[in-house]
């Protein structure tokens, strides 16, 4: 029997964002400059083919400063780190590289900003995330209050409604972010708001492709880690935007095709952290199987580029 004609609706943007993309390349500059091994405190972005492939040229991932030695580089991870972990690694005298994605670090300055202002913050998070853990680190204990959802904002306890501000994580939901922060400011009318949204442009960007694609799809895969959080959320936003059936997948090896059933179009897009390369694999898997017709859902077009640290651009 001849394979059967299907539509692949193909987000755009998807995939590598310009936070990951510098941060792949702090540590691919510093193995360059510095030569193996050079650490990496937690993964530098959340997908096992990336990780896999800075571990072959000479990275080594740790959880913990104390796993590294003093005498070899180390890079912090694109989540961001708490203020401890480069105090430690000044007074241990380490060579040190911070790759932070910049949306993240502007974060972290405008927790420093009320903080001096005296100023409790509200954070819209996930518990344990990289990022979150890395934010929440940046204050002493108790300068800020970690919510996840609506029902956490009625069981808040501040310090003084009147001096309340609260900042988020950069790769939640946008829809879900703007409910708490609604029931935030219900609660709280003094409440200071971020003066530019938090969830970074590439998140944004990720999100409103889903949405624009979802009604014509039956089926939405999203190419992404099971701990990335900004690929979870594309997940739910196809979810909530009326897709049937959205999943997560890493690898083209992942995906259900019992589950796909006798869809005729199907959406894909790929988390922020995850290489076009594991985009073609799919595509490849599915004209393996179908007659493929490719049709490009164009939201937005990206060409932010951030800078490495200066350490990378001196001469060693």
């Amino acid at each position: 029997m001849p394979n059967p004609p299907l539509t692949l609706f193909l987000a755009a943007p998807r995939g590598f964002c310009a936070g990951v993309d510098r941060a792949i390349k702090i540590v691919e500059m510093a193995l360059q400059k510095w030569g193996a091994p050079v650490y990496v405190r937690h993964e530098i972005v959340h997908n096992r083919f990336v990780v896999d492939g800075l571990r072959a040229k000479g990275a080594v991932f740790v959880e913990e400063l104390s796993e590294c030695p003093d005498d070899r580089p180390v890079v912090f991870s694109a989540h961001g780190v708490p203020k401890s972990v480069p105090a430690e690694a000044t007074q241990r005298r380490m060579i040190a590289v911070d790759a932070t994605c910049p949306l993240v670090t502007k974060v972290h300055s405008e927790a420093g900003r009320h903080h001096e202002a005296g100023i409790q913050l509200v954070y819209i998070g996930h518990d344990g995330h990289p990022e979150t853990v890395g934010t929440m680190g940046q204050l002493p204990p108790g300068e800020v209050l970690l919510v996840e959802t609506v029902a956490d904002v009625a069981r808040l306890q501040v310090r003084d409604p009147a001096q309340l501000a609260f900042i988020t994580q950069t790769t939640l939901s946008v829809d879900d972010t703007a409910e708490i922060a609604t029931a935030l400011q219900a609660r709280f009318p003094l409440i200071h708001a971020p003066a530019h949204d938090d969830i970074c442009y590439a998140t944004t960007n990720r999100q409103a492709a889903v949405k624009a694609m979802a009604p014509k799809i039956a089926a939405l895969l999203v190419i992404g880690a099971p701990n990335s959080s900004n690929s979870r959320r594309l997940v739910e936003v196809g979810s909530a935007a009326g897709c049937p059936y959205a999943m997560l997948v890493q690898r083209a090896a992942d995906i259900d095709w019992r589950a796909l059933g006798t869809a005729h179009a199907v959406g894909l897009t790929a988390g922020a952290s995850a290489p076009e390369v594991l985009v073609t694999e799919v595509i490849d898997a599915f004209r393996a199987r179908f007659v493929v017709t490719v049709e490009l859902v164009e939201t937005a077009v990206e060409d932010i580029e951030f800078k490495v640290p200066r350490i990378l651009r001196e001469p060693a």
